[in-house]
């Protein structure tokens, strides 16, 4: 795990201490064991982004808070420069950036999203998260699955689903890029 990922794990610790919620409390909100939620604040596993959104909510900050160590300021606009946003360590090799991290009071978070090649046979990991989710393919092709429906998607092609329904991404014929956007 890089520094920053132990840094925001880090900066998680300290604001949910500060605020009395207990690591069973905190894993029980964001439906993991304690120990998996405990492997996320000890930096041993990289905390995804819809549950760095759900520890955002539940300590009531900006998810920008916990990326940056700085509370957001802008609230009229915000412009991130490419390559500048706010990284987010996930899986490996996938890259999530934050474009909206300095934006006070965000009511959904968009994302460049960047999807490793991965085997042919290889599963989609799935998660689930409150809100809706919105992809827009920038660039390759992808097999996205919601629930137990399967979508090929490139370059152009777009998708709107129910986030709390177990959905997945999966590169094919190479890298595939996208912007996602979560309500939250």
């Amino acid at each position: 795990m890089n520094g920053n990922a132990r840094d925001i794990a880090q900066r998680i610790r300290g604001l949910r201490e500060d605020m009395g919620v207990s690591a069973a409390e905190m894993a029980a909100f964001v439906q993991v064991s304690p120990e998996q939620y405990n492997a996320y604040e000890s930096a041993a596993e990289d905390i995804s982004a819809s549950v760095l959104n759900e520890i955002a909510a539940r300590l009531k900050v900006d998810l920008g808070l916990l990326l940056r160590g700085e509370t957001p300021k802008m609230s009229v606009f915000s412009v991130t420069r490419r390559g500048r946003g706010a990284k987010v360590d996930r899986r490996e090799g996938y890259k999530y950036e934050n474009l909206a991290a300095a934006f006070r009071g965000s009511r959904f978070e968009p994302f460049l999203v960047t999807l490793p090649e991965t085997a042919p046979g290889a599963p989609i990991p799935q998660n689930a998260h409150p809100g809706q989710e919105f992809n827009y393919i920038l660039e390759g092709r992808m097999r996205v699955k919601v629930q137990d429906s399967e979508e090929i998607l490139e370059t152009g092609d777009s998708i709107i689903f129910d986030a709390s329904k177990p959905h997945g991404m999966k590169a094919l014929d190479g890298p595939a890029r996208f912007l996602a956007v979560i309500n939250v």
